[in-house]
């Protein structure tokens, strides 16, 4: 249950404050209750798993047993604690009440239906009255034994010895046990063994009852056999009800869970806040990583999307400065938000988001015969064709598995598309440096970066793991080669190849041209216009949500780009 909340944060504010009301009530007045939950859950079985196997008839008695003690426990559970929900415990109280109301009448058929000291041994052993059939056999299977046992006692009295008794060798049951020193001893008795001592017969009225007894007995184990499954027949009858309490005992574990979580996340931790509005938010102060509780190591840092602040975040820095950290911390905040959790962070204010869509690493597929780059893409193509103005998009250098031009061209479009016309917030982490000269005049797109201090000489870099404002001055490749142990000799010669042919080169001539503003005018803004122009209809069957608002945001964003030209 835990992983379907995780995988289906919820979207309705009222629904999140509802479970955050239970969440604060546990760990506050409902600190009793709490404590008869968790008590009362100790020890419950897999019971879902456990169902399943019954409806296959796939259990063995004795896990049954623990079934129906564990609905015993369940059912006693919600008499003792429905004085203390109410309406104020938020989903708590929802749950609570509930349970079926059939529960406890539909598990008290149970009480003596069994021998449960039997089945604790994987015996079944109804009571009596239960089951006919197995009545029926197990009568006629102590009528032979008190047959046999009539025998013995006339045996005992014709011979005059209390010495005779019956007994078992191997698959020979009721072997008549005759001392050595008694004679005339019967023809027809056929002997079966012996010892210096005693004598081993069958009689001819013994072995007949034998025989019927073993053969009683094997159609008795049948028996058996089918009962333990017409059992489970009868148990699965109230299937529903059983599934109705098990997703209620569930959907309360997940809330204490959660308590627990938030009670242990450090501090600081809040209570989000949600808020109606037409335009996607995202705002948290001192946001940690919930991964790192009680590591005092970890920088926290401010994110804030929307709202009056742009989109996206163009976010560019050295390798292994964070990036990646904050943008996976961010799309953690959110999930813990929407599923219930407090956050470890000062201050979480959010619209609900409807989903979080991520292009991390770089992995091909050699199975399908698609390369790194095709992977890249056809990941990017599911992002702008499903991504709304309320979701989250976190791109880690898109481009990277293609060449340089080609990778920055389609960057720089991609980007254009999510922050223009899909509106969506997000991320966008980058060692295109250049990349930011394109979205200079873009109201949506402000540059981000992780703050660093570089030691010319010793190409020392330390990384302060702090978000600031601003892009980053380079990629500082050779730094890092450096502290990876690269040799100086090398770092040095691929720094000056980096100066003559990488695109680090040519960064500072394409700021020159920026600077005297001959060119300020983006790919993006004039693909723009030509569709203006000529496909402006079709523009729209490409994004999933392209109403009349995201419309008239889009044409804003491109007049601020044309006005600030």
């Amino acid at each position: 249950m835990l992983k379907h909340w995780i995988l289906h944060p919820l979207m309705k504010i009222d629904d999140i404050n509802e479970r955050y009301d239970s969440i604060d009530y546990l760990m506050g007045e409902g600190s009793k209750f709490r404590e008869i939950l968790e008590q009362a859950f100790n020890g419950l079985p897999d019971l879902e798993r456990l169902l399943a196997r019954i409806h296959s008839k796939t259990l063995r008695f004795k896990d049954f047993l623990r079934v129906v003690e564990s609905f015993e426990k369940i059912s006693k559970l919600i008499v003792d604690v429905r004085d203390f929900s109410d309406r104020e415990t938020g989903s708590l109280h929802k749950f609570v009440n509930n349970f079926p109301v059939e529960l406890e009448s539909s598990i008290n058929e149970w009480d003596d239906a069994f021998d449960r000291q039997e089945a604790m041994r994987d015996i079944v052993v109804p009571m009596k009255g239960i089951d006919n059939e197995f009545d029926e056999s197990h009568a006629k299977i102590n009528a032979l034994e008190g047959e046999l046992n009539e025998h013995l006692m006339v045996y005992k009295k014709q011979y005059k010895s209390n010495e005779i008794c019956y007994k078992d060798s191997g698959k020979e049951i009721f072997l008549i046990e005759v001392p050595n020193k008694i004679k005339n001893i019967p023809k027809d008795w056929q002997q079966m063994g012996s010892t210096s001592k005693v004598k081993r017969f069958w009689s001819p009225e013994v072995r007949k009852l034998v025989r019927e007894l073993m053969e009683q007995k094997e159609l008795h184990k049948m028996v058996c056999e089918t009962l333990k499954f017409r059992m489970y027949e009868k148990f699965n009858k109230h299937y529903s009800i059983w599934m109705s309490a098990i997703r209620n005992i569930a959907n309360i574990d997940c809330l204490i869970a959660l308590t627990k979580v938030s009670e242990s996340i450090g501090y600081p931790s809040c209570r989000p806040e949600f808020e109606k509005a037409d335009k996607g938010l995202i705002e948290f102060k001192e946001l940690r990583h919930p991964c790192f509780i009680g590591t005092k190591d970890f920088i926290p840092n401010d994110i804030c999307l929307g709202g009056s602040e742009p989109n996206f975040g163009l976010l560019t820095g050295a390798n292994a400065a964070g990036k990646s950290t904050i943008m996976r911390t961010t799309a953690l905040a959110i999930i813990l938000s929407q599923i219930g959790c407090y956050v470890p962070a000062s201050l979480a204010r959010l619209n609900p988001i409807d989903r979080i869509m991520t292009r991390l690493g770089a992995n091909d597929n050699i199975m399908q015969g698609k390369s790194t780059f095709f992977v890249e893409l056809s990941e990017t193509k599911k992002i702008l064709s499903n991504a709304t103005p309320n979701s989250l998009v976190i791109l880690d250098e898109l481009g990277r598995g293609g060449s340089s031009s080609d990778g920055y061209s389609i960057a720089e479009s991609v980007l254009y598309q999510l922050a223009t016309h899909i509106q969506s917030l997000g991320f966008f982490a980058t060692h295109y440096g250049s990349l930011g000269l394109s979205f200079r005049n873009h109201p949506q797109i402000k540059p981000l970066r992780m703050a660093i201090l570089i030691d010319d000489h010793s190409r020392n870099i330390t990384f302060l793991y702090k978000l600031e404002q601003g892009a980053a001055p380079g990629s500082f490749g050779m730094n890092v080669a450096s502290m990876c142990g690269i040799s100086n000799e090398i770092v040095d010669k691929a720094e000056i190849a980096a100066k003559e042919y990488e695109q680090t080169s040519r960064i500072k001539r394409q700021n020159d041209i920026s600077n005297s503003n001959l060119n300020n005018m983006s790919l993006g803004l004039q693909s723009d216009f030509v569709w203006l122009v000529n496909n402006y209809k079709k523009l729209s069957e490409d994004i999933l949500d392209y109403d009349e608002s995201v419309k008239q945001n889009a044409l804003n964003n491109i007049f601020s780009m044309v006005e600030n030209l």
